[in-house]
């Protein structure tokens, strides 16, 4: 087992729902469902879709569960939901961002609708930020709850550098298990040269969770008003109070 995907299971494990992370068949297409708005009054280059990532303990039968289209659709009753089940396989095989922009992404941009977003959480929140990375400029807007952000090692090396803006990455290499972390970060440490971009961008973590350390790495890129820091976990009792919080506080004319 190469060492970085060795990393990601022992840093999820401990936080993973039911103890066990969710499975998948990365050879098969992201399996994915529609959950239309109810008012389907505008047609759909009037509309936006706000596609969900899934955490490392849930799947796409898990997020209809928590009723996640339930909670975004109660702030955002216009949006059209898609549920995907974009689960650990497709991150450990390294076609994670590429077959969500095949096969989720860019199907609805053939759709025409007005916005795309994507809500993540945790492992779902590094699927969002990698497929930002990736596919720069393909998203309206993202809503990252609890984002997992690599492992401690660099998080520290950033930490001992004075933070991510006095951080030096080094030389831009090509992505890959040994690097993703790196550049990833590096693309992090760019949003302070590209504020639009980070306009339309909510985070939301909470207090008492273990991977708030990195997430406060990266935070003060993002506007303050943009951040909420919640009392609890990394959990479920976190990320649906969150979730509605962020969607509330993007502003109207943003969505």
């Amino acid at each position: 087992m190469p060492r970085w995907l060795r990393n990601i299971l022992l840093l999820l494990a401990p936080v993973a729902l039911a103890a066990c992370s969710a499975r998948g068949d990365a050879t098969r297409p992201v399996p994915t469902t529609r959950v239309e708005a109810a008012r389907q009054v505008l047609p759909a280059h009037d509309r936006r879709v706000v596609v969900m990532l899934p955490g490392r303990g849930d799947d796409l039968a898990g997020l209809q569960r928590r009723g996640a289209a339930q909670i975004i659709q109660s702030e955002w009753p216009d949006a059209d939901v898609i549920l995907t089940g974009l689960t650990l396989p497709y991150y450990t095989s390294g076609v994670a961002a590429r077959r969500l922009h095949d096969e989720v992404i860019a199907p609805l941009k053939l759709q025409g609708y007005r916005q795309v977003w994507v809500a993540g959480i945790s492992l779902g929140g590094l699927g969002a930020l990698l497929y930002d990375q990736a596919y720069p400029g393909q998203l309206d807007g993202m809503l990252l709850l609890s984002p997992y952000l690599g492992d401690h090692a660099i998080q520290q090396e950033i930490r001992a550098a004075g933070g991510l803006s006095a951080w030096n990455p080094g030389p831009v290499q090509p992505m890959g298990p040994r690097t993703f972390q790196r550049e990833l970060w590096r693309h992090l440490k760019q949003w302070a040269r590209v504020p639009a971009r980070t306009q339309t961008v909510w985070l939301a973590y909470g207090a008492n969770e273990r991977f708030r350390g990195g997430i406060e790495l990266m935070s003060p890129q993002l506007p303050a008003d943009h951040v909420r820091m919640l009392p609890g976990h990394h959990n479920w009792a976190l990320w649906n109070p969150a979730l509605h919080q962020l969607l509330r506080a993007v502003p109207p004319d943003s969505h």
